[in-house]
């Protein structure tokens, strides 16, 4: 683990130029709950690192209208305090209670979690249901991104933290007859990896009896966290019946792909607990719309 600089920029604007003319060499950090890890076995090499975590522009939580945006530099612990995000993105201040252990709560941050392209982040999975997207910076400019496209494979994503900087998360904040919540299943309840993770969002009509729309994201399903999209279209429009909902379920565990892992169980088993815990976000998702 061994960098030459360690530089503090005072805006995204100077961060961006600092990375400039390191010309690939220099990478951004902001928690390290990641990144230092990977230094410290030599898995990347840097010339400088460039200290985005004191830049107020990429810190907060505000809703603007009806929409969340969360800035990168939040932390897990952040969010799962935030009122707004416990009212309005149940299942995203779940899935950030559940990160590691308070120390790296207290670290980490969102976007770390989201460029670090780990497919059962679990932030990454209720912000995947949220259909967040994400807000990106460069030299050349800006762009808007849904989150699910910048995913690649298993810790690479779209994000070049040598030339880019991620500041901020913007999802839809639920309300009305709109309600999410997150499941998870390891071994242990902190510092393990997750065997399984799952985040629901639904939406009911105005009698709370019948879905408008669900949104049903999993990891690690597949290299990238995953929508079980197909299971989303059997539940649209469908009363909140057992019979429909096990139907549905049934086609989520069909389209989810998980492979047998001596760290996380056998693909049959992890199939099958697609089931469970879809099951269990659903249900807390549509307790919580209707109330």
């Amino acid at each position: 683990m061994k960098w030459e600089k360690y530089l503090f920029p005072a805006s995204i604007e100077e961060a961006l130029a600092m990375l400039e003319e390191h010309q690939g060499r220099a990478r951004v950090i902001a928690g390290g709950t990641d990144l230092v890890p990977e230094l410290k076995r030599r898995e990347r090499e840097v010339e400088c690192l460039v200290d985005i975590s004191r830049l107020e522009e990429l810190k907060g939580i505000q809703l603007e209208g009806d929409v969340i945006r969360v800035g990168a530099s939040v932390t897990h612990q952040q969010l799962a305090a935030s009122d707004l995000i416990r009212e309005r993105a149940t299942a995203l201040a779940e899935g950030a209670h559940a990160v590691g252990s308070p120390q790296i709560r207290y670290m980490g941050t969102v976007g770390g979690n989201i460029v670090n392209a780990q497919p059962a982040a679990d932030t990454a999975i209720p912000l995947m249901a949220l259909d967040a997207e994400a807000e990106i910076v460069s030299c050349e400019g800006s762009r808007a991104e849904p989150l699910e496209s910048l995913y690649v494979r298993p810790g690479e994503s779209t994000v070049d933290a040598s030339t880019e900087i991620l500041v901020a998360l913007r999802f839809r904040g639920l309300d009305g007859n709109e309600g999410s919540a997150f499941a998870r299943l390891a071994k242990r309840k902190a510092l393990a990896l997750p065997i399984l993770n799952a985040a629901v969002v639904a939406s009911l009509n105005g009698a709370g009896t019948a879905f408008e729309e669900v949104r049903l994201a999993l990891g690690p399903v597949a290299l990238i966290p995953f929508r079980a999209r197909k299971a989303e279209e059997a539940l649209r429009g469908k009363a909140i019946e057992t019979e429909a909902i096990a139907s549905a379920l049934e086609i989520a565990s069909e389209e989810a792909q998980p492979r047998s892992n001596p760290l996380r169980a056998t693909r049959e088993y992890r199939q099958e607990m697609v089931r469970v815990l879809l099951r269990r976000a659903l249900q807390r998702a549509v307790e919580s719309a209707q109330s």
